[in-house]
């Protein structure tokens, strides 16, 4: 059982960006034997969420979300390089697939999508973060120069939804609807509007958007 210590420390290098501590808890944890991705599932998912709503709430400004969304990408790399290696069929398999995801032009929110690459990178999946404010066309170039499997995008405001059906209609327009999964997700988000706008699946939050890829690839 992880020290409760421990949970809130790292939590507090989330709330004081503390990037360097970050990575020291994680590279002492993986030292002494530990599984990470418990850290992860304990202390830094919890510790992201609780900003995400304190942002939500107004007592905490953009400039110090996006510091937050820097450190928790770093654990999020450090946790994944920390990750065994596995070797049964079904995982060789599931790094073979290629999963591009990015926030929508227009939109600077984060958090969110890193929980979902980090759910998605940890489940042995190859997922490229196109980061934030990602254009409709960076999207389609990424996706065919990689040979992507599935294209994520999320969206936090609703005065950015549009932008994903931007990209399912230039899908369209280029031919290339058929060739790539698109899943969408975000804080407005909903079922009806992935059905509205014709993506291929709709996430609630970073857990189900695992549950959906699978069910995308088993398609």
């Amino acid at each position: 059982m992880i020290d409760e210590k421990l949970i809130e420390k790292a939590r507090q290098t989330l709330r004081s960006f503390d990037k360097d501590q970050a990575l020291e808890i994680v590279k002492e944890y993986v030292s002494a034997g530990e599984n990470p991705l418990e850290l992860m599932d304990k202390a830094f998912i919890p510790g992201i969420t609780e900003i995400g709503e304190m942002f939500s709430s107004g007592t905490m400004f953009l400039p110090e979300l996006i510091q937050a969304a820097g450190v928790m990408k770093a654990v999020t790399g450090a946790i994944s390089e920390a990750q065994p290696k596995k070797f049964s069929q079904g995982e060789e398999e599931k790094q073979k697939v290629v999963i591009i995801i990015g926030t929508v032009e227009g939109d600077i929110h984060d958090i969110g999508k890193i929980l979902v690459v980090t759910m998605l990178d940890v489940h042995g999946y190859t997922v490229h973060d196109l980061g934030h404010d990602v254009s409709t066309e960076t999207f389609i170039k990424k996706a065919v120069e990689l040979n992507a499997d599935i294209i994520g995008t999320s969206a936090l405001l609703t005065t950015t939804m549009s932008k994903q059906k931007e990209l399912e209609e230039a899908l369209k327009k280029a031919g290339l609807r058929e060739r790539f999964k698109t899943i969408v997700g975000g804080a407005p988000v909903t079922r009806r509007w992935a059905d509205k706008i014709g993506a291929d699946a709709y996430a609630e939050d970073a857990h189900e958007a695992v549950v959906k890829v699978k069910a995308l690839l088993n398609q």
